[in-house]
């Protein structure tokens, strides 16, 4: 099937309350255009500076969502319009968005990435470290980020019951969290391989890329 047509039989096939982010990353505009002319309007990239390429070129009604390991320094460059940021793995992190969206005079949504794989490789905040930080007096001061939500990686296994569990921490996690912070309303998990299971576990946001786009271009 082409890519418009994988990106309408995923989106007919999630449920109403599921969000589909469509990551992009690697792939050319014309690619990602054909997701566009489908109706897809979100899109996800994991760096920076090629999401700001593609942001420059493409129509201004997508919203683009930072879906990998944020480095300080570049978040300067997607200030100015990045929808959310998935992956905010530390409060010194959260500082930085905070001061860049105050001098592009936004507020920019972010979701505190948790560490449920058992793989050394994902990035992540312990549970308690996360929880420290939202009920902090620092983070009350943070006025130009809203933390909206959780997002976590599951390990990349065939063991399918090691996934399903490794979600459900995540809601559980979030469950607890929201009882805190009510704006809390995000679970971002879930991708190609697993995002059936993530939805049956709770996650209301899937980041889908190669089974809309196929096999990821090396770049």
């Amino acid at each position: 099937m082409s890519i418009s047509e994988n990106c309408i039989a995923i989106k007919k096939s999630l449920p109403r309350h599921v969000a589909l982010v469509a990551v992009s990353k690697t792939k050319s505009v014309a690619e990602i255009m054909q997701a566009y002319d489908a109706g897809q309007r979100v899109f996800g990239e994991n760096k920076v500076q090629e999401m700001e390429g593609k942001w420059q070129e493409m129509p201004k009604d997508i919203e683009w969502h930072m879906i990998g390991h944020v480095q300080r320094n570049k978040v300067k460059y997607m200030a100015p319009f990045v929808s959310l940021i998935h992956a905010v793995d530390s409060e010194r992190l959260l500082k930085e968005i905070n001061k860049q969206a105050k001098k592009n005079d936004r507020v920019i949504n972010c979701l505190l990435q948790i560490k449920i794989a058992k793989e050394d490789s994902k990035f992540g905040m312990s549970e308690a470290a996360a929880k420290t930080l939202i009920t902090s007096e620092a983070f009350q001061n943070y006025k130009n980020v809203s933390v909206v939500g959780l997002m976590g990686m599951a390990t990349f296994t065939e063991n399918e019951e090691q996934v399903r569990s490794e979600f459900k921490e995540l809601k559980r996690i979030f469950d607890d969290f929201r009882s805190i912070q009510k704006k809390l309303t995000i679970v971002s998990m879930g991708m190609s391989g697993d995002y059936t299971i993530a939805i049956e576990e709770g996650s209301n946001m899937v980041r889908v890329g190669s089974a809309i786009f196929g096999a990821r271009n090396t770049i």
